[in-house]
């Protein structure tokens, strides 16, 4: 059974005793401002009568007009909605901050950050702080109810199972944890850190992963790029060497080894539910696997008892792993195969031979990261969904996907798919349109946390 482990349990040795203490303490105090909070009168604010209690408190006063999309949940005040800011002296990055309206109001608190875009990431608002005060401008306690929320979400969704021990924990604004991912593997959890407010509270992040139950390792994972649009250069920073390099994990029973080296956290767990469905849609069938990355469709597929999968990546590291879950899963090699390649040159080349395939999955990684590079991203989707429609058999299965949340959320993903169909003298039926796994939940008023579109097609 999946929970954190009681408060007196056992932690791994490497969490220091100071950050035990440093919450004990916090969750003291917390509890005493919040009785005198919940004795307060009801028409005041909950986070003004902690705030009084707090010297230097600074307050970010949002513009007229500007608050509304705050209230709604939106996580991520971005500096063109601020209007001033009231205290002295000025908050530093990391700092707890009081959000308010234009007439000075509290609406929420939050985490301020004096170089972001994002000026500040609101953690909590005025009428959750007023139904339950005692996270309320307590940053380490909210930590604590948010990651023990996130575990119950995950055992009420089954994970993990006896089938399935790689998902994901905390899935950053969809767990109301902006800029923090975790992802079990097996024993291990993987902490990725894009904000700099994680990294301020890293030590209590890890130590309550750590309390997690089967949770024994812990690798984090700063994206360096996005830390310095924080304000943050961890390029020289030293890095404690792991004890573990990869690690073997079950998905829908079958068996990965994951470098915790690799891309990302080491692992897409977001696409476990349409990898299970290719296995439903394979026997008997040839499959093509393009972009395979360390074989997740592929291996799906030669379960699901496809008569022939090949899956084609670039990456030899990547691919090493994939051989590598051939083994581990007692898979006839005559049946499954990788090959290293460019996924347009295989295509080309397959389209020059006339070879076609009855399944074909394309999966490529993120071509749009921004959305100013969304018009020439849309040109390479639609020439690898061209090129991947004319090597499916007429009437053949393509399921293609975009993991680029710019192109996800423009709504042009499937506009692209049609041009791509029109190029390749092609007509294509939608028959699925998935996301992201049940483990990756998304906050509706942040939208923008939606990235993975995933098409099965039908390709006549």
């Amino acid at each position: 059974m999946l929970r954190l482990r009681a408060c007196g349990g056992t932690a791994p040795a490497s969490v220091p005793a100071l950050v035990r203490a440093r919450l004990a303490r916090r969750a003291s105090s917390t509890a005493c401002a919040a009785s005198t909070v919940a004795a307060a009168s009801s028409a005041s604010s909950a986070l003004e009568e902690l705030a009084a209690e707090r010297k230097g408190l600074a307050k970010v006063v949002l513009k007229k007009g500007k608050t509304q999309i705050f209230r709604d949940g939106s996580p991520m005040v971005y500096s063109g909605a601020v209007d001033r800011i009231i205290g002295r002296p000025p908050p530093k990055s990391g700092d707890v901050v009081l959000v308010a309206d234009g007439t000075e109001k509290s609406i929420g608190w939050g985490l301020y950050n004096s170089v972001s875009m994002f000026c500040v990431r609101l953690m909590q608002l005025e009428e959750e702080a007023r139904r339950d005060p005692t996270c309320a401008l307590n940053m380490e306690r909210l930590l604590e109810a948010r990651i023990s929320s996130a575990v119950d979400l995950r055992r009420s969704l089954g994970l993990p199972s006896a089938n399935t021990n790689a998902y994901r924990l905390v899935n950053s604004e969809g767990d109301r944890l902006s800029g923090l991912i975790v992802d079990i593997f097996a024993d291990v959890a993987v902490i990725a850190s894009s904000a700099a407010w994680v990294e301020k509270y890293r030590e209590e992040i890890q130590f309550l992963v750590s309390k997690v139950n089967g949770i024994n390792h812990i690798k984090w994972r700063p994206s360096e790029d996005i830390l310095k649009e924080e304000g943050l250069d961890i390029s020289e920073q030293k890095t404690h060497a792991s004890s573990r390099s990869t690690v073997k994990v079950m998905e829908n029973g079958i068996v990965h080894l994951v470098s915790l080296e690799g891309q990302k956290t080491g692992f897409y767990a977001d696409q476990r539910e349409n990898r299970h469905f290719i296995s439903l849609l394979s026997k008997d069938q040839r499959v093509l696997d393009i972009c395979c990355y360390s074989g997740g469709f592929a291996l799906h597929a030669a379960k699901g008892g496809a008569d022939n999968v090949i899956g084609i990546d670039s990456s030899g590291s990547a691919l090493d792993l994939a051989n590598e879950n051939i083994t581990l899963n007692e898979l006839n090699r005559g049946r499954i195969s990788f090959v290293k390649g460019d996924a347009t040159a295989f295509m080309k080349g397959a389209i020059s031979k006339n070879e076609l395939w009855d399944l074909v999955i394309l999966d490529p990684p993120k071509l749009a990261p921004r959305k100013k590079v969304l018009q020439s991203a849309s040109g390479m989707y639609r020439s690898l969904n061209a090129l991947a429609m004319q090597v499916v058999k007429p009437g053949g299965l393509l399921m293609t996907c975009s993991c680029s949340g710019a192109m996800t959320q423009s709504g042009m993903f499937l506009k692209t798919i049609q041009g791509a169909a029109s190029m390749a003298g092609k007509k294509v039926t939608v028959l699925r349109q998935a996301g992201a796994a049940c483990d990756h939940p998304i906050d509706p008023a942040y939208p923008e946390g939606q990235y993975l579109s995933n098409y099965l097609l039908r390709v006549a």
